[in-house]
């Protein structure tokens, strides 16, 4: 199995009245490719965040392989 990280992202507006990305969790998966990766990442985050589905707080998300950050 492969490791991922998987980035929930949010667009809000900061006090600057600009328009910031932030990163609401991040979570590291093992999956045997990406799209499981993603499906594991958006369970985990509905869970911990107790939610039914993940965009309630998240605009979109990212995924990289593990190996590839730093």
């Amino acid at each position: 199995m492969s490791r991922f990280i998987v980035k929930f992202l949010k667009d809000v507006l900061g006090c600057n009245g600009r328009q910031a990305e932030i990163c609401q969790r991040l979570l590291e998966v093992e999956a045997p490719d990406e799209s499981h990766a993603v499906d594991v990442a958006k369970k985990r985050f509905c869970e911990q965040e107790q939610l039914k589905n993940w965009s309630l707080h998240a605009d979109r998300f990212q995924i990289e392989a593990a190996s590839r950050r730093s």
